[in-house]
């Protein structure tokens, strides 16, 4: 699971913004929205007949993959990197 995502803004004027989100205290905050999202997502596969098990199992996987990742947006003179550890 990510630990941490790092959130670079660099603004037209050239200083950059930085700001650092432990990921674990957010879920925990949003956990339960979590739990809803989780049954919805349940709920989903159920109608479209996909199997639950397999469903959740590959967003878990998803989610276990993200660290490492790096996103990288700029437009005009404004930039912003994201990156998940």
């Amino acid at each position: 699971m990510p630990q941490l995502l790092t959130v670079r803004v660099a603004r037209p004027d050239g200083r950059p913004i930085r700001i650092w989100v432990p990921v674990l205290p957010v879920v925990l905050v949003f956990s339960p929205v979590v739990v809803l999202a989780v049954l919805a997502a349940a709920v989903v596969c159920l109608v479209y007949r996909v199997s639950v098990v397999r469903a959740l199992g590959t967003g878990w996987r998803v989610i276990s993959a993200l660290p490492g990742t790096r996103f990288d947006i700029e437009q005009g003179r404004a930039a912003v990197l994201v990156t998940i550890r």
